[in-house]
């Protein structure tokens, strides 16, 4: 970009502007940087309280619904096994509604993120083959272990969803985020091992397949708590171990011994349906429990971070502004006075060179008197460059006038002298006319007065030429 030819104003506007709008750049990059990390943790706040909670719970459900179909498939007989089933699936449904109902909220599908989206339609298609579920289960077309992965296939896009619900910046608390719903899983592995070994129970016998399931269904859950208690505060850890070692799981530790020790084909001893369920069903809803209270804790140690994050965004935005008005003010400031320098310093250079020497010049050229001091004053100016350039300047005009005036003088002596010589000559030459009159006034010769004349006339040319 060439400056060539355009004024100092511009030219120094110019120069201020770029470092403002590098500011301004900088300032705009990380207010939008900082206002979009809180703008999402607002968002997935707003979709965790709308969507994630009642895909928890409608997990919840799901689950009793698994678990009763289960119970369904495996005996059929009892009356009031239809109308359970069916009273289960009531419940879901109802849980499903909810979700479906915030998944068309246009604010919702704003604030996800291309990856929820797709797990949250994961979800929602999944939702959409439960009646057909349905159907095979009272048509018998379908067995406990087909009906068993249907439910798992239909639950497992709900954990991807919630675990892809994060935000935070901060990695540690996005990994203790990870490892709640880790430990959510886990409570799935016991539940869905609760509506294999309910309905196995029911059967005349537990089946190889059925056992070995059971087996990594038990490991499985073990290495979710392991992987993910580890990931957790240690008070956080403390109350799942503690839990686990304690006398309120004992049943169903000692039940998942007695299944796993008889072997396929055979009946545990002093284990059936009933007593199953009073060992499993307490430890799933005190573990229901513990997550939500693990959860509720979690968000608590989250407000802090979030709470920063929103002040930082906002500093962010107030501070750059302020540096942003202070930059502006500043240049202009500066600006304006670095142009009014300069203008002052043109306007001199052009009343100096354009008003006050043409104006000595003339004066002196008509023979007047000068005085340098009123005609080139000593001028003040501050001890910056400009004022340097100024005084420069100054001497400059000043060195011009007194070189004018002592030229001017100059002039006058030489002028003086040559008048002086010119009268001196006048004088001689008039005593020199007095003398030739005296002569010719004498002479009586013609030719001698003849020449007397002549000479006197040469004389008198002589003194008017002085």
């Amino acid at each position: 970009m060439r400056f060539r030819g355009k004024s100092i104003r511009r030219k120094i506007v110019a120069l201020l502007l770029v470092p403002l709008v590098s500011l301004s750049a900088l300032w705009g990059f990380s207010t939008y940087l900082t206002g979009r990390q809180a703008n999402e943790l607002m968002n997935v706040a707003n979709i965790v309280k709308k969507v994630g909670y009642p895909i928890e719970d409608t997990v919840r459900v799901i689950q009793q619904e698994r678990r009763q179909t289960l119970v369904y498939l495996a005996d059929e007989r009892p009356s009031d096994a239809l109308a359970s089933l069916r009273s289960r699936r009531a419940a879901t449904d109802t849980a499903v509604a909810a979700i479906r109902a915030a998944a068309r909220d246009s604010g919702v599908r704003s604030d996800l993120q291309p990856i929820a989206k797709d797990h949250l339609k994961a979800v929602l298609d999944g939702f959409d083959s439960l009646a057909v579920l349905r159907g095979s289960v009272e048509q018998g077309t379908v067995d406990r272990p087909q009906a068993l992965d249907f439910y798992n296939r239909l639950i497992d896009p709900c954990y991807s969803f919630l675990m892809n619900l994060h935000a935070l910046e901060n990695v540690e608390m996005d990994k203790q985020g990870r490892a709640l719903v880790g430990i959510t899983r886990a409570r799935e592995m016991l539940s869905r091992e609760d509506a294999l070994v309910a309905s196995s129970l029911i059967t005349p016998k537990t089946t190889a397949p059925e056992l070995r399931r059971i087996s990594d269904l038990v490991a499985n859950r073990q290495l979710l708590y392991d992987t993910n208690l580890e990931m957790l505060p240690s008070s956080e850890r403390d109350v799942f171990e503690q839990y686990w070692r304690g006398p309120d799981t004992e049943a169903l530790r000692t039940a998942e011994a007695a299944i796993v020790d008889a072997g396929p084909g055979k009946e545990p001893r002093h284990l059936d349906a009933t007593r199953w369920q009073q060992a499993a069903t307490p430890v799933l809803d005190r573990l229901a429990q513990l997550g939500t209270e693990a959860g509720n804790r979690y968000q608590d140690r989250v407000e802090p971070v979030a709470f920063n994050v929103v002040i930082k965004a906002a500093l962010a935005g107030v501070l750059g502004l302020l540096a942003l008005l202070v930059s502006l003010f500043m240049s202009v400031r500066i600006g304006r006075e670095l142009v009014r320098d300069l203008t002052r310093l043109r306007k001199e250079a052009h009343e100096v060179s354009g008003v006050r020497l043409p104006s000595v010049m003339r004066r002196l050229a008509a023979g007047e008197q000068v005085d340098v001091e009123t005609e080139a004053p000593r001028l003040d100016y501050e001890r910056d460059e400009v004022g340097q350039v100024g005084q420069a300047l100054n001497t400059l005009q000043r060195a011009a006038v007194e070189a004018a005036v002592k030229q001017a003088d100059m002039r006058r002596g030489v002028s003086e002298v040559f008048v002086n010589l010119a009268r001196r000559n006048q004088v001689l030459l008039h005593r020199q006319l007095t003398l030739l009159d005296t002569m010719e006034r004498r002479t009586e010769d013609t030719d001698e007065l003849a020449d007397l004349f002549r000479l006197d006339h040469l004389t008198t040319r002589m003194r008017r030429h002085a």
